[in-house]
């Protein structure tokens, strides 16, 4: 594949003279070469999105409804070819990408329905010769960051939702997934939207975002990644009080109560932790098992771990691909090797797959580690399940919440009494009871405490991209 830059509706190299090379994770093999931007390839993509906004916020909201669903049947059309492109940048297995994908399609599809339902309303006025009325706005050009991880699903988050608000956007996904959204860039081309509309720039993270957010073009940031770059971008973005919203990390708790179906819940965790090879904001990874069945619990999960068939993404039997890059590698390594030291039982997996050429490791579980073990305060975002027993829902409560995270929370349970509880007590974003499923279109999306700012998704995600203006004329 050709990688680019996409500026005021062009593909072409960027300007820098700094070439990346983008790595398939399961052999280690450059997939292409990548010229980076440059600082004046960026304030150009800021200057035609700024003249592509002025086009679009104008352009009626039945319209843009219309071009977005454009967007949304073309990539139902594509969703082998994106897929096979994750499949070989990420490493995610064929399946997970191809759902990823139609996830991706349904966000565009979302969006282009709540397009159609910005609504504004009117406050009755306190004299009858005066009208009052509230409005929504678009932003504004927005300046939108995504990770690596989810390289088809976050772009199409976030450029669906600026689209159906009116807003302009210049995108910086990962480079090392870039060709996933260049697909998405070549379908935005394709349908003629105003050249600017949508620009994406791949570069120095640290240059591409001092400049949008020094930019007094840009409106709006926008962030899916670790916490500690979206607090820095969150200083940035405060010198102009831009507005801002942030996905940042988790650490997901999962409580399970002893009256749940042992194997059943085991089974599906094990499917939900180590997809996409735990590589999930949202992964559960903090399981905390009711001590009366954890001893079984225990023996399923481990049982079902190891039967995972770790390989090629692109091999239809298997279930779990590679780590992404050689730093996940590492710190994969870390955590369980600080484990071992500190005497944690490590019941399946914990250590790197040697025979397989890419960065591929075990799905590994760890059980009772004590709180001195540096994986029960640091978000794995890897294959690795930390199993822990409780006496008391209390207990399993305060553990759920002791950490400064709180993005997705999931809990098992059928008793009313402790549903009741886990929905009020647990502080996070998101909880999801008896079910794996953190996020769909439809459904707001973010977290609290360091897990984030705002919300994405659902009607709520395209009203961050809006602002609020209020018109009183008196007659």
């Amino acid at each position: 594949m050709q990688y680019s830059q996409y500026i005021s509706g062009k593909f072409r190299q960027g300007s820098s003279e700094i070439n990346y090379e983008v790595i398939n994770p399961s052999t280690s093999e450059i997939l292409g070469t990548l010229q980076f931007t440059s600082a004046q390839d960026i304030q150009e993509a800021i200057q035609s999105a700024l003249q592509a906004y002025k086009v679009w916020a104008k352009t009626s909201a039945y319209d843009r409804s219309v071009k977005i669903r454009q967007i949304a049947n073309l990539m139902y059309t594509r969703v082998d070819v994106i897929a096979e492109k994750i499949s070989l940048e990420l490493g995610k297995p064929l399946a997970e990408a191809k759902k990823e994908v139609q996830t991706a399609a349904e966000m565009f599809e979302w969006a282009s329905e709540e397009a159609r339902r910005i609504y504004g309303k009117t406050i009755a006025p306190r004299n009858p010769n005066m009208k009052q009325t509230v409005v929504y706005e678009p932003v504004g050009v927005v300046a939108a960051f995504s990770g690596w991880n989810a390289p088809a699903i976050t772009p199409a988050r976030k450029i669906s939702a600026a689209l159906a608000a009116g807003c302009s956007i210049v995108m910086k996904p990962s480079e090392e997934t870039a060709g996933v959204a260049l697909k998405i860039a070549e379908i935005i081309h394709e349908l003629d939207f105003p050249k600017g509309l949508v620009n994406m720039v791949f570069g120095n993270p640290e240059e591409i975002s001092n400049i949008l957010c020094e930019s007094t073009d840009v409106a709006m940031i926008t962030f899916t990644g670790a916490t500690s770059i979206g607090k820095s971008l969150a200083e940035k973005a405060s010198k102009h009080l831009k507005k801002l919203t942030l996905e940042l990390g988790g650490h997901a708790p999962v409580i399970i109560c002893e009256d749940v179906d042992v194997d059943k819940v085991a089974r599906a965790a094990v499917v939900s932790k180590y997809r996409n090879a735990g590589q999930v904001c949202t992964s559960p990874t903090r399981f905390l098992i009711h001590e009366s069945i954890f001893a079984d619990f225990c023996e399923k999960f481990t049982a079902h771990a190891k039967q995972i068939k770790v390989g090629s993404p692109l091999d239809g039997q298997t279930q779990m691909g590679p780590l992404k890059n050689s730093r996940r590698l590492a710190a994969i390594e870390q955590l369980v090797k600080n484990a071992r030291e500190l005497g944690a039982e490590i019941s399946a997996g914990g250590e790197r797959l040697e025979k397989l050429p890419g960065n591929f490791y075990a799905p590994t579980v760890i059980i009772q580690p004590n709180l001195d073990v540096d994986v029960n305060h640091i978000e794995p975002f890897g294959p690795i399940a930390i199993l822990k027993s409780f006496t008391s829902l209390d207990e399993a409560l305060q553990e759920a919440n002791r950490l400064p995270f709180g993005l997705a929370s999931y809990a098992f349970t059928q008793n009313f009494q402790y549903i009741q509880r886990i929905s009020n007590e647990i502080e996070s974003g998101v909880i999801s009871i008896n079910d794996w499923q953190a996020s769909l279109p439809e459904t707001p999306f973010g977290g609290v405490k360091d897990s984030g700012l705002g919300t994405e998704g659902g009607v709520e995600g395209i009203h961050e991209f809006l602002k609020i203006k209020t018109v009183r004329i008196a007659s």
